[in-house]
């Protein structure tokens, strides 16, 4: 998705203008069927391809991309997944057909420009206030923490150093005060593009506020100074997937997945969907392609031991009944198409993966949070700004927490809650070092709150316009999943 998600408004795109590919001959041992007419010169695109995963096969369909004068930009061999570019209109349709291509699909529908970027929505600013003791100065303002018992967890455990949770998102402030101790350096990465840049610069945030905040909820620092997080002792590692015009495209979340599996990450928080498709439908051999990619990627880090916990989406659509998407491409034009519940959300609906609703401060659903039986697991808080208002000095119902330049801020949406989530996965990963991924999910959904569906209609506002129904028992439902989490559970290691 474009981050963040409440309003749709841009999260980011870059890239750099190739030369127009050269002859069309195929390497030996390449298999084409007949020729598909010339090629024809448009704007340069990026594609996954898909293959198996081994050295061979890999550099096999590689030669088959330079072969029709397109560039590979990084190989996956872990996954079998290649970033491609190439100017040819007709590259997808002519790779399909080579020897070991598995599937093929352009990761995004408008060109790469040496320019793209457009304006991310940032959060609300507020000043710091005196602290009450034993406090850090903002903890009267973060409803959400007492919530989910967070206040009450600290007194047992802060979290592990030995556990790393990357946060997949548009970058950390590594200097921001309340960061700067737990953010590592040397797992921090940019995947801009789909090929890793450890450089420092690269994976700072620049036109977002987004993946600072996010980082906050889940590991701000207890050192007397602004906000806490859920988990304030852990590791964090900033996996910079979101560009500049606030678009995270596939070969940046495979990136981002191969990356969290090979530097021994317990948990990564996801707090968005993969662009530029709100659903990715197998009908359609770009998103199928997309979908094979990302699939992999993150089954690859969940057999590496990595937990992947990501967020429901902001629409109020029910995941488990999805009809039509009104968003797609969100690159270009968005148009209206039917989808089924075939067409998934990336990565949240993917197998293993944790998805995560919103509630307010009163802990009922927030307008916005998409729901769905069987597709949400569990719920935290992400804020609700319109219909609940938490008892705090400012009675502000989103989500407090840090955001570039040492400041603090609001923000709301399943894009908050999420971390929430990712925290309490990190404070269990910390104190069940052994427990696997399927262990940690299973330790989260047991451990959380049972929240029932509402009595009657769900209609805040009562306007029609976030109504929504509930389907299921309290243990399991469509809006709440296993109910909301719970961080003091979580560091009771005599459970």
């Amino acid at each position: 998705m474009r981050v963040p998600r409440i309003s749709r408004t841009r999260y980011a795109a870059v890239g750099v203008v190739l030369a127009t590919a050269g002859a069309l001959a195929l390497p030996a041992g390449t298999a084409v069927a007949a020729p598909v007419a010339d090629s024809t010169t448009g704007p340069l695109m990026s594609y996954v391809v898909n293959t198996k995963a081994n050295h061979g096969q890999v550099q096999k369909v590689e030669k088959a991309i330079t072969g029709l004068g397109g560039t590979v930009v990084q190989s996956y061999e872990q996954v079998g997944v290649i970033v491609a570019r190439s100017n040819d209109t007709k590259f997808a349709e002519k790779l399909r057909l080579a020897k070991g291509v598995d599937s093929v699909g352009a990761s995004r529908t408008k060109g790469i420009q040496a320019s793209d970027q457009g304006k991310a929505e940032v959060a609300t600013e507020s000043a710091t206030t005196a602290a009450a003791p034993g406090e850090d100065p903002d903890e009267a303002y973060q409803w959400d923490m007492r919530q989910i018992g967070a206040d009450k967890a600290h007194k047992i455990s802060l979290g592990s150093r030995n556990v790393t949770v990357g946060v997949l998102d548009s970058g950390i402030d590594a200097t921001h005060e309340d960061l700067a101790a737990n953010v590592d350096a040397s797992q921090s990465v940019s995947c801009i593009d789909g090929r890793t840049n450890t450089d420092w610069k690269a994976w700072q945030p620049t036109t977002s506020d987004h993946g600072t905040h996010v980082a906050g909820t889940i590991a701000a620092a207890k050192n007397g100074k602004g906000i806490v997080g859920v988990a304030p002792n852990v590791k964090l590692a900033a996996v910079k997937v979101v560009d500049d015009g606030g678009f995270i495209y596939p070969e940046n979340a495979v990136c981002g997945f191969v990356w969290a599996g090979e530097h021994g990450f317990k948990v990564t928080n996801n707090s968005y969907f993969v662009d530029p498709w709100m659903f990715n439908c197998k009908t359609d051999k770009d998103q199928a392609a997309i979908s094979d990619a990302v699939r992999k990627a993150v089954a690859f880090s969940q057999r590496k031991g990595v937990l992947n916990v990501a967020a429901a989406g902001n629409e109020n659509i029910d995941l488990a009944h999805k009809t039509v998407d009104v968003a797609s491409p969100d690159d270009t034009t968005p148009g209206t198409r039917p989808v089924t519940n075939d067409c998934l959300s990336l990565p949240t609906e993917l197998p293993g993966v944790v998805a995560v609703s919103a509630v307010g401060s009163d802990g009922v659903k927030s307008y916005y949070s998409s729901y769905g039986k069987g597709v949400v697991s569990v719920t935290a808080p992400g804020g609700d700004r319109r219909f609940q208002f938490p008892n705090t000095p400012d009675k502000d119902g989103r989500i407090r927490s840090t955001i570039p330049g040492g400041k603090y801020g609001y923000m709301q949406g399943t894009s908050m809650a999420t971390p929430h989530v990712a925290g309490v996965a990190a404070l269990l990963a910390s104190t069940f070092p052994w427990a696997s991924p399927d262990e940690l999910t299973e330790m989260l959904t047991s451990h959380a709150e049972s929240v029932p569906c509402p009595t009657g209609e769900f209609n805040p506002g009562g306007a029609g316009t976030w109504k929504a129904t509930c389907e299921g028992g309290a243990d399991d439902n469509g809006f709440y999943g296993a109910g909301l989490v719970n961080a003091e559970k979580a560091v009771q290691w005599w459970r």
